[in-house]
């Protein structure tokens, strides 16, 4: 089994940045990939980030590439999403989640094994 926590959520204006924070424990030898989702009321979960466990690949959406950067420190087995020029259109519960499975996107939900508790971001206009 892996756990994930999620930190570094909050309140930003627009225009303003957020760093959130993911620390992975338990069986991670296991994981190949991470990523960051997040899911607005009434929508559904959106790719947001994807990291290799070696942290050699990552990738965005349009919608976010430019503005949030995914990085890793292996030796604390955490991830980061780096956001900035956040925009209310942001605003959701971004979770972090985990996969063990070779070969897959990294971009969709169901190809994750492990996902966090979430923590909310609120992006005020």
């Amino acid at each position: 089994q892996v756990q994930l926590v999620e930190s570094g959520g909050g309140l930003v204006q627009a225009g303003g940045s957020l760093r959130l924070s993911c620390v992975a424990s338990g069986r991670t030898f296991t994981m190949y990939a991470m990523g960051w989702f997040r899911q607005a009321p009434g929508k559904e979960r959106e790719f947001v980030a994807t990291i290799s466990w070696s942290g050699g690949r990552t990738g965005y959406p349009d919608s976010v590439k430019g503005r949030f950067t995914i990085s890793k420190d292996n030796s604390e087995n955490t991830v980061y999403l780096q956001m900035n020029s956040l925009e209310p259109e942001d605003t959701a519960v971004y979770y972090c989640a985990a996969t063990k499975s070779y070969g897959g996107t990294g971009r969709l939900a169901r190809e994750y094994d492990y996902w966090g508790q979430g923590t909310q971001v609120t992006v005020s206009s």
